[in-house]
């Protein structure tokens, strides 16, 4: 199936059925990215009397309890209620599941102990693309490997957005932040989050509808620059979901 859009006066094609995943899928151990101290995912078959859910076991389905950390063990989305007094339900605030977006990669820059991606490392991403419309922005990190995939971030201090550089994203416009790290603020910060705290706004003009993916993996067959952006959680009352992104070329034909 191919659609038509329009973006900054311009006329695209997109294949429906041409997309590329950019979710870590989840499974049951250690074999997942990892980052807080979450525990890791478990999958387990109910058991009950002699019944096992698992048709490995003799069952006639397979019926499973599923233990997660959203934040903690993989690709998710998340909402103010993150940070927020009040709650609020990933459910509530997403509405908005498609949006046109742009790609970029950026290699953070060390300052002190840290790895930092900056504003002036945005600026000059970004100007490349320019675009009056700026509704999600996707953020690939150097070096990227595949150890992404599976990494437990615990203890090592990964890079993180710095306040300017978060500022400079608001300013923009951007409503979606993507990004392969596993937090937009520091590992320690002393429970300041201030990056978390200037993208929604929070608790002077709470962005409601704002979202942040974290821990995605951006493969290098993607290039730098525009694409049509499907945004998918699960039904859901927590302030984060379990997330699946996918990505759509732009093409002018």
């Amino acid at each position: 199936m191919q659609i038509e859009v329009t973006f900054n006066h311009k006329r695209y094609f997109v294949d429906l059925n041409q997309s590329t995943d950019i979710s870590i899928p989840l499974q049951s151990g250690n074999e997942n990215p990892n980052c807080f101290n979450a525990p890791v995912p478990n999958f387990e078959p109910v058991q009950a009397g002699t019944f096992i859910g698992d048709t490995r076991f003799g069952a006639p389905v397979n019926f499973y309890n599923v233990q997660l950390n959203p934040h903690g063990n993989g690709t998710h989305t998340e909402c103010v209620g993150h940070i927020a007094q009040e709650r609020f339900a990933i459910t509530d605030c997403l509405k908005n599941f498609h949006s046109i977006g742009v790609l970029i990669t950026v290699e953070p820059e060390k300052s002190g102990e840290d790895w930092v991606i900056t504003k002036s490392l945005l600026e000059k991403a970004l100007q490349n693309f320019p675009g009056k419309e700026l509704t999600t922005l996707l953020v690939r990190t150097l070096p990227n490997t595949e150890e992404k995939m599976t990494r437990n971030y615990s203890g090592t201090n990964p890079a993180y957005f710095s306040t300017e550089a978060m500022e400079y994203i608001v300013a923009a416009g951007v409503e979606h932040l993507i990004t392969d790290l596993p937090s937009v603020d520091r590992e320690q910060d002393a429970g300041k989050l201030a990056a978390h705290h200037i993208f929604w706004q929070y608790p002077q003009a709470t962005r409601l509808n704002a979202t942040i993916t974290e821990m995605v993996f951006i493969p290098e067959k993607l290039q730098d620059g525009w694409y049509l952006i499907n945004l998918q959680i699960i039904p859901i009352m927590l302030d984060a979901s379990p997330g699946k992104v996918l990505l759509f070329e732009l093409k002018t034909q």
